[in-house]
This record gives structure tokens, sequence and C-alpha cells, in this order.
């Protein structure tokens, strides 16, 4: 049984699936919004998308960035 759930932890955590959501790379942002790479890097410097510096690199969830568009999507 504690097997199954070690097994289950670790394929959580190399396919970046958490309790919380996915944990998604700049790159994987930038497709999932279909913008540049830079516009990605330079909203998460300034605030504007909910994003996690981890050392150099950043880190985003999918769910967190779903909802950030959704609270974008009745402004003009």
């Amino acid at each position: 049984m504690n097997g199954d759930l070690s097994a289950e932890a670790a394929t959580q955590s190399e396919t970046g699936v958490t309790q919380n959501g996915e944990i998604l790379t700049v790159m994987e942002v930038a497709r999932f919004l279909r913008v540049p790479k830079s516009t990605v890097y330079k909203l998460a410097r300034i605030g504007q998308l909910p994003a996690s510096k981890i050392g150099k690199h950043w880190r985003f969830l999918r769910r967190d960035i779903h909802d950030w568009m959704h609270s974008r999507s009745g402004k003009g």
C-alpha cells in the first residue's frame, strides 16, 4: 500500500502536478497565452502575472493563470 502512494507521489512530482495545480514554466505559460516569452517574463517581473520566483526560475500555477485570464476578460 505504501509503495502505491510513493509511486503516485513520484509520478505527480515528475509531471508537475500537485494538489494545488499543475506547475508551469515560462515557456509553457507563453504557449498557453500565445505570447512571447519576453512578455511572460515582463508581466511576472512587474507583478501583473501571478508567479513565484524560485532562484532564477519563474514558476506558475495553471489554475492561477487561468483565473488571471478570466479576471481580465471583461477589461477592454
